[in-house]
């Protein structure tokens, strides 16, 4: 990954893929919120958005396609998403990982590192 300006990432050639969870403390705004999460995928240049959960990650995932991100997977936990991102996965991707701290996605990124987890 190669940071550009504290905030924005630039893929070396490769995609940007964004693998997002719920987020889980957001109570009365969080439909809206996982809306916003979508919307902004879209104008950040997300080439790949891989949404973990249930109904929240579906709301953030439609949103995400109908803002303009061309390519969306919705899996409901984070061994299928480990499994699915090393199947396709090439040289050069950038994948930022991001959920609630309850969404227990850091297991996708060790599991993408090679380290042991248990859990998934």
């Amino acid at each position: 990954m190669t940071e550009t300006d504290g905030d924005t990432t630039e893929a070396a050639g490769g995609r940007r893929i964004a693998v997002l969870g719920e987020m889980l403390e957001l109570g009365d705004e969080s439909v809206e919120a996982h809306h916003e999460v979508g919307r902004m995928a879209a104008e950040n240049g997300v080439d790949l958005l891989v949404a973990v959960g249930g109904d929240l990650a579906k709301q953030l995932a439609l949103s995400a396609g109908a803002a303009g991100v061309p390519d969306i997977a919705l899996v409901g936990d984070n061994g299928t998403a480990a499994a699915y991102l090393e199947s396709i996965l090439r040289p050069g991707d950038v994948v930022l990982v991001k959920a609630s701290r309850g969404g227990q996605l850091w297991q996708i990124a060790q599991a993408l590192n090679g380290q042991a987890v248990t859990g998934l």
